[in-house]
């Protein structure tokens, strides 16, 4: 009569209710979402294992640590599980065996495992330390004949039953586990010279604080490398940027600058602070006290650089100013005159102001790309999202703003929208020959392109 194996019924347990416990290896981030997506479409198919009795009020985790994860982030209070007897040897080498047989293992935690699984395999047989055969003639000695040939069972045989493994392969893992120090083995991990040429050498060297120097040293000559290879890099970047941009300042030269209308096509820099219309609320009378400029229309804003009105090359960014409460109307504007909208900036005033819903302390300084030529700033070379500086008169910004301008494209030429250049300091960045002006505060011509 063939005897069918047990079959193994799995029980809902609350998560809080199992101790995760150290594990003997990290959590794969990308596992775990992974399992997430698969839960959420068709639940989970394959329980978790942990040791304890069902009716235990808390229990210890076995296998399954990814899948426990991603119930537990997706908000399940639940989780199915196959529950086993036996002590924390037991548990451990489950989880070991459970690694082996379902997971991608490198080279230096097969050996981890390897080796941590013989040492639980020699306390829980530790007979089998003396050699199968000497094992067998201990129990016979000790009254127990052939009934433990089972346990008798070389460590590299118990376990390629266990896991499916060859015993050669085994063996080796098993060896280079045990000859290497454990801290040598971690710091190989997630490196390129996590490899088993890397780990045979290593076993070669006597002890473990020489071969850790040695690990330590390959990782020192690693990020040199890297770091010769960032500078390389980044010369080759602002070699490529500097052509592109000589691409777009030559493209600019064949735009339209003239002193009766609007440039057309002739700027790559684009940087501009619209007479918005706004509500001025007075703290003292509680009325609006109008502005001290006459306002432009927010469509009108719009139409004076859109299409082929636009005095923008290309490729080309702007740089556009924009209250906190006008910020869909700014985003309007950059995209009406052609422009993504990618990040802002923001001028933090020191001194509060006004406003009805918040007091006004800061305004925004949106930036625009277009084009299919990346104007982007080369990497270390980005000023910070955040000015602190008070605020003088009305609607006057910072010079600093400018002048990170002029730092990113000292060599191309930039315009300025709303802005008379005989307002400006002497000592101002945009009296240097490479920006023009056009317009003034009230949104009217001052005799065009200065």
């Amino acid at each position: 009569m063939i005897l069918e194996p047990k079959k193994k019924i799995a029980v809902a347990r609350h998560i809080e209710k199992i101790i995760i416990g150290t594990r003997l290896r990290n959590l794969d981030e990308a596992k775990v979402l992974s399992f997430m997506d698969s839960i959420k479409a068709v639940g989970l198919k394959t329980p978790i294992t942990v040791y304890g009795d069902e009716a235990d009020a808390t229990v210890r985790l076995s296998a399954g640590g990814h899948r426990l994860e991603a119930c537990t982030r997706l908000g399940m209070s639940t989780i199915l599980c196959f529950h086993e007897q036996g002590d924390d040897t037991d548990r451990e080498l489950w989880e070991i065996d459970e690694n082996l047989i379902r997971s991608d293992l490198s080279v230096a935690e097969r050996a981890l495992f390897m080796a941590r699984r013989k040492e639980l395999h020699l306390i829980k047989y530790p007979e089998t330390a003396k050699g199968v055969a000497q094992a067998l003639a201990s129990n016979a000695a000790q009254g127990r004949g052939g009934q433990v040939v089972r346990d008798a069972k070389s460590f590299a045989a118990a376990t390629a039953e266990a896991t499916g493994r060859d015993e050669r392969s085994i063996r080796r893992d098993v060896e280079r586990g045990e000859k290497i120090s454990k801290s040598a083995i971690q710091q190989l991990i997630g490196t390129r010279h996590n490899n088993g040429v890397t780990l045979d050498h290593l076993k070669k060297i006597e002890t473990p604080e020489a071969q850790e120097s040695y690990v330590r040293a390959l990782l020192a000559a690693d990020r040199a490398v890297k770091a010769e290879n960032k500078v390389v890099r980044n010369a080759e970047r602002a070699s490529s940027r500097a052509s592109r941009l000589r691409m777009i300042s030559l493209i600019a030269e064949q735009g339209r600058r003239s002193t009766a209308e609007m440039p057309r096509a002739a700027y790559s820099v684009g940087y501009a602070d619209p007479p918005w219309k706004q509500e001025a609320w007075s703290d003292e009378t509680g009325q609006d006290k109008g502005l001290p400029y006459p306002p432009m229309p927010v469509e009108e804003i719009k139409a004076l650089c859109a299409g082929d009105k636009s005095p923008f090359t290309r490729d080309a960014v702007l740089y556009l100013w924009v209250t906190a409460n006008r910020l869909p109307d700014g985003i309007a504007v950059l995209e009406a005159w052609g422009f993504e909208y990618v990040t802002c900036m923001a001028w933090d005033k020191v001194n509060i102001g006004m406003g009805r819903w918040v007091r006004d302390r800061h305004e925004l300084l949106l930036i625009g790309k277009r084009g299919s030529i990346s104007m982007a700033p080369l990497e270390g070379t980005q000023p910070a999202s955040l000015h602190c500086e008070a605020k003088t008169e009305h609607s006057r910004k910072p010079v600093w703003f400018a002048e990170q301008i002029d730092r990113l494209w000292p060599n191309l030429r930039k315009l300025e929208l709303f802005q008379r250049k005989d307002s400006l300091a002497e000592s101002d960045i945009r009296l240097n020959g490479l920006w023009d002006f056009w317009g003034n505060q009230a949104g009217a011509p001052e005799g065009g392109a200065a």
